[in-house]
């Protein structure tokens, strides 16, 4: 798309940590969010936690967004949390009584997580150079994962004598348990092709990641924004929820469809060999 179709979408807050470009699809629109730190390789500084939940509440609320992308300036997705504002916290114990501030600080990082996981748009996440520790978990919420094949993936918490205690849901959710305990019990660092083995990455690009994006956000287009949001509704239900409860809320949901506006365009158009006008196909 060219940089005149670009919406840029901008706060104080946001402009010097997370970007945000809003570019139109043939029905509503699709947004990338870049983490924009590069001198730190875009760690997890509090301002940036915060730009993302920020705009994992406006993108939540927005029936016009289809689609979110999140990527990292400067050749590298994530180097992980940033413990800048904690370095006069390590190796010094609580006074009696003392509630530890930090706590909630990192409460907050689980926040994001949950929060990127609910979003009702397909959700990518495009990795090149280091994804590590909260940057591997930011990977463990999205709906596909595009890897260069320079990419390397760790959890290395424990190797430094931290806990990866917010990360650690997520990662047994993407990975299952024997691949998570193998990355968070050991820290050991995946390149891409070990990723894709694992499932922690669903494709691995060798050539120009602009273009296999492109390519991704033209194969989610093609499903409707309604049923996609009702699907990840149900994805995210099934942990938590017992199986007759799922299927009675499963039940609902293609109810609704069923009556709903999607499904007579998205059946008519079956039927007449037409793309649907949500889809990216004219």
């Amino acid at each position: 798309m060219q940089p005149a179709e670009r919406e840029q979408w901008s706060t104080q807050m946001t402009a010097t940590v997370l970007l945000i470009d809003r570019n139109p699809l043939r029905s509503g629109s699709v947004e990338t969010w870049t983490l924009n730190d590069p001198a730190s390789r875009n760690a997890l500084s509090e301002a940036m936690v915060d730009a993302l939940l920020a705009a994992c509440e406006r993108a939540a609320a927005d029936a016009d967004l289809r689609g979110v992308v999140l990527r990292g300036a400067g050749g590298h997705f994530c180097a992980g949390g940033s413990l800048g504002g904690f370095s006069k916290t390590i190796g010094q114990p609580l006074a009696a009584g003392e509630a530890d501030p930090l706590v909630p600080l990192n409460r907050r990082f689980g926040t994001l997580l949950q929060a990127l996981c609910a979003l009702p748009q397909w959700f990518i996440v495009a990795v090149e150079g280091a994804a590590m520790g909260g940057g591997f978990g930011l990977v463990c919420c999205a709906d596909q994962v595009l890897a260069h094949r320079g990419a390397q993936f760790a959890t290395p918490e424990v190797t430094l004598g931290i806990v990866p205690a917010q990360i650690a849901p997520f990662v047994v959710r993407r990975l299952g348990p024997p691949a998570a305990r193998r990355c968070l019990l050991t820290g050991e660092r995946w390149d891409a092709a070990a990723a894709l083995r694992l499932g922690l990455v669903d494709d691995v690009v060798e050539g120009d990641m602009d273009a296999a994006v492109r390519a991704a956000i033209a194969r989610h287009a093609a499903a409707a924004p309604q049923a996609v949001a009702a699907t990840k509704r149900l994805l995210l239900a099934q942990p938590e929820t017992p199986l007759p409860a799922l299927l009675d809320e499963a039940a609902i949901a293609f109810s609704q469809a069923l009556r709903g506006p999607e499904a007579p365009q998205g059946l008519a158009a079956f039927a007449a060999r037409k793309a649907p006008p949500w889809s990216a196909k004219p």
